[in-house]
């Protein structure tokens, strides 16, 4: 167990879906903390912790307003969980694939915003999954690689579509053709992470940021999360009429009337930094 973990609460069997032993989550107030718990395989990704990955942010609790993702052990993830590789026809891979891409679109586009914490190994499938997250954190002891070239296999869980608008095309191209290893602080340099913090102190941020996040109005969350990547990957009028409307049904909510008048009344929150 990392420092500030604490273990999984009962209230968390109260509302949420039944977990593998490979996950544990947490509820604290209006966020929650679900950790990867395969330490002995480097939280490396089985099936059955992707699918009990989807059945828990398909069964979000409605009054949990941020998540936060992390790993325990030494690392994130290692990803995919080569022992579990079985030869499978084109079909039956093609279905795989799409079942990884399912259980992470109920992150991506799920019920709340997720804070993905990242350490030591975050490879292949396990840096699929930090994608499909909001925002990142990286300590220090982070590093990044996607292996697949050298194992002759491809990725299946979504980084050809995520990982590009994090570190573009070539570098991603560049990454899979040589097996470069990026540490925390490429990494950073480059895209793959928002924050980067000493080791130890990543869930602790992770906290911190996740419970500022909850604070936000819920329709202007899932404008953020929901509304802007899709309006970044379509056409310029699309985009602005999209933007319109969203913007017009965020304001014309009464929680936002009432924020814009405390703001304006000086009884609103300040600007933060950090």
């Amino acid at each position: 167990m990392r420092d500030g973990q604490t273990p999984m609460s009962k209230k968390a069997n109260r509302s949420t879906p039944a977990l593998p032993a490979s996950l544990a989550a947490e509820l604290r107030g209006n966020i929650a903390i679900v950790t990867l718990k395969r330490p002995h395989k480097r939280n490396a990704l089985d099936d059955t912790t992707v699918f009990g990955l989807q059945s828990f942010f398909a069964a979000l609790p409605k009054d949990i307003k941020a998540v936060v993702l992390n790993g325990e052990g030494q690392h994130f993830s290692a990803g995919l969980d080569l022992s579990e590789l079985t030869e499978r026809n084109t079909a039956e891979g093609v279905e795989h694939s799409a079942s990884w891409h399912r259980a992470f679109q109920y992150i991506e586009f799920g019920k709340a915003p997720v804070v993905a914490v990242l350490h030591g190994a975050v490879v292949g499938g396990g840096l699929e999954l930090a994608a499909a997250a909001h925002v990142r954190i990286a300590e220090r002891s982070t590093y990044y690689a996607l292996p697949e070239g050298s194992r002759g296999i491809y990725v299946g869980g979504g980084a050809s579509v995520r990982l590009p608008r994090l570190i573009g095309v070539s570098r991603m191209q560049e990454m899979m053709l040589t097996g470069h290893v990026y540490d925390a602080e490429e990494g950073h340099t480059v895209g793959f992470s928002h924050y980067l913090v000493d080791d130890g102190k990543g869930l602790a941020k992770g906290i911190e940021l996740a419970k500022r996040i909850a604070e936000n109005a819920p329709l202007t969350n899932f404008g953020i999360t929901h509304v802007l990547p899709r309006i970044a990957e379509s056409d310029p009028a699309a985009g602005y009429i999209t933007e319109s409307l969203m913007a017009a049904i965020a304001q014309g909510s009464d929680e936002a009337k009432s924020r814009l008048k405390d703001f304006l009344e000086k009884r609103g929150k300040k600007v933060l930094r950090g």
